[in-house]
């Protein structure tokens, strides 16, 4: 184990940090989400005190929670583009409509974060990597077994994400509203 502090620990520490402060956040907005955020948050708290550690198991579940979480966002939901959409409203007219959705871009900033650090610190610190492809897939699957069983404890409606993840949609998908000028025709 490398317990040197660098670059790559700080990304992580910082986007742990601002990803769990939105998870906070997020719960303020919508009650109903607090547990299930309380026990997400511990898969950062994890990742970011193995990574701290040096050890490879922080990097997996980082890497896991952190990527699982933005490739949701970017290419299943709408959360981002949203988030993105309600941003640029707040920069253009100074109002800020949809604080809930704008937390979605620090959310997503902050996971970004964590796997780039995650991958930067794996590869600078650890120079021993036969089997790590297995203990990613691992640390993978039990991250996102923990996932779905939080969601399925604390708000089970956000269960069809998971069929979903295997069909994508592009990024920054965003719903609209129906053209009526153009559906006259």
């Amino acid at each position: 184990m490398d317990r040197r502090l660098g670059t790559p620990e700080i990304l992580v520490v910082i986007g742990g940090c601002v990803f769990i402060v939105m998870l906070f956040v997020s719960a303020v907005f919508e009650a109903d989400i607090r547990w299930l955020h309380f026990f997400q948050a511990w898969m950062y708290v994890a990742a970011v005190a193995l990574t701290l550690r040096g050890n490879r198991w922080g990097y997996f579940i980082g890497v896991s929670a952190a990527g699982l979480w933005d490739y949701t966002n970017l290419f299943v939901t709408t959360f981002l583009a949203s988030g993105l959409h309600n941003l640029s409203l707040w920069i253009q007219t100074g109002q800020l409509a949809r604080p809930d959705q704008v937390i979605a871009v620090p959310a997503w900033l902050g996971n970004f974060l964590v796997v780039v650090g995650c991958i930067w610190a794996y590869f600078r610190h650890t120079s021993e990597r036969k089997g790590d492809v297995l203990r990613f897939v691992v640390a993978f699957a039990l991250t996102t077994a923990f996932f779905a069983a939080d969601m399925a404890i604390f708000q089970p409606r956000y269960l069809p994400l998971f069929p979903k993840l295997l069909h994508p949609h592009g990024p920054f998908k965003i719903a609209r509203a129906p053209d009526v000028e153009h559906d006259r025709h």
